[in-house]
């Protein structure tokens, strides 16, 4: 059987996320969605995604298919479901279709003429930026248990304190020593190569992914994810970062999600509870005005090659988009578009050609290249976000 994911209506909801990825690359928890779906169908899958994303991540049709709506979360049983699908047949969680069967030989699918499947138990699923952060205390103990399933950790080295060292998983080759590790509200998982420095105290539920580091005397709280190859450092609550990017100084990062190949300077902070306890509003790019959250706590949403300079402050509930480069005192507004340069005082358009020469040297450095695919890319949001710099 052929699996293809879909971004499904959540997409817009998830940028500035999903202007350089489809939904299902989004990483919760320990795994990209794509990963999760992966490992439980045992299968490897395509995309259907937004036609600029679509040289990076295509699609692959066979004669028989099974579509997923990536914006959920698989689980053993609603696995098997998909993997159990047939002709005409449909699998629904309420009004909202999780999956379906087709063939290349139909030219329109009509939903309503399959047999709809309703799906009844719990399943998670990310419809909102803020669900990255809100939602990964769950999708970690999910992972946890997917990854660990009757495999044996690595020996806990000596001098590394523990609270409930059952809960605490480490890969082959990762390094810790006189760190302080609690799983005692979740697990803790240390991937492959990865490294916790000395004098880090770390609250589940927390994963720390292949390669990544955690600085010296860190302090993180869960449920937080720090993706492959990112750094952190000083205090972090209930985050997540997706891979490649750095927080590896002193300062406060809370309820906050980071793309890839961000970097944040020294001492940057960012707020996560307003003054006065209201509601957090986020930027919203469909309707192009603040939004409702429903969330007293909410902090930074940073996208893909976004950086910071030494001792930025964000506001509770900023948004940042792809390829910003934010730097001065003050804080800057509570939106920042894509290709923005500066900060409190004013932005200036971030122009591709300087933007392309720093994730060249930036990509180089993990000894990854900065595609044509990767610069088309962000040439289109360049071209589509053009609207909010003018504003």
């Amino acid at each position: 059987m052929n699996y293809i994911l879909f971004d499904g209506p959540s997409r817009n909801n998830l940028l500035p996320f999903t202007y350089t990825r489809p939904v299902a690359d989004i990483r919760i928890g320990i795994l990209t969605i794509r990963e999760k779906w992966e490992a439980y169908l045992e299968f490897t899958t395509t995309t259907v995604t937004e036609d600029y994303l679509s040289d990076k991540y295509p699609m692959v049709e066979m004669d028989e298919n099974i579509m997923i709506n990536a914006s959920f979360l698989p689980n053993l049983e609603l696995a098997e479901m998909v993997k159990s699908l047939e002709s005409n047949q449909a699998i629904f969680k309420n009004e909202d279709v999780i999956a379906f069967f087709t063939k290349d030989t139909q030219e329109d699918i009509d939903l309503d003429t399959y047999e709809a499947i309703e799906y009844h138990d719990h399943v998670l699923r990310i419809e909102h930026t803020w669900d990255i952060f809100s939602k990964n205390g769950e999708a970690i103990q999910e992972d946890f248990e997917l990854l660990t399933n009757n495999r044996r950790s690595q020996p806990i080295p000596i001098t590394v304190n523990t609270i409930n060292a059952e809960s605490i998983f480490i890969e082959e080759g990762a390094k810790l020593n006189f760190a302080t590790l609690n799983a005692t509200n979740g697990p803790i998982y240390i991937g492959k190569d990865a490294e916790i420095m000395e004098g880090s105290i770390i609250r589940g539920p927390f994963a720390l992914c292949e390669h990544a580091t955690v600085k010296m005397g860190a302090k993180i709280y869960g449920p937080t994810t720090v993706g492959p190859f990112s750094k952190v450092g000083g205090e972090v609550t209930n985050s997540v970062v997706f891979g490649f990017s750095n927080k590896g100084h002193d300062g406060f990062l809370g309820n906050s999600v980071l793309g890839e190949w961000c970097n944040l300077g020294a001492d940057t902070n960012n707020s996560n509870l307003k003054n006065n306890y209201a509601e957090v509003r986020l930027w919203d790019y469909q309707t192009e005005s603040f939004a409702r959250t429903g969330l007293q706590f909410c902090g930074l949403m940073m996208g893909d090659h976004s950086k910071c300079g030494i001792n930025t402050m964000f506001n509770t509930g900023t948004v940042v988009g792809v390829s910003a480069n934010i730097f001065g005192s003050g804080f800057p507004r509570n939106f920042v578009p894509s290709f923005s340069w500066g900060g409190s005082s004013g932005f200036t358009t971030y122009l591709t050609k300087k933007a392309f020469e720093v994730a060249n040297v930036v990509m180089s450095r993990r000894n990854l290249e900065f595609t044509e695919q990767d610069a088309a890319i962000l040439e289109h949001i360049f071209e589509e976000t053009k609207k909010f710099r003018s504003t």
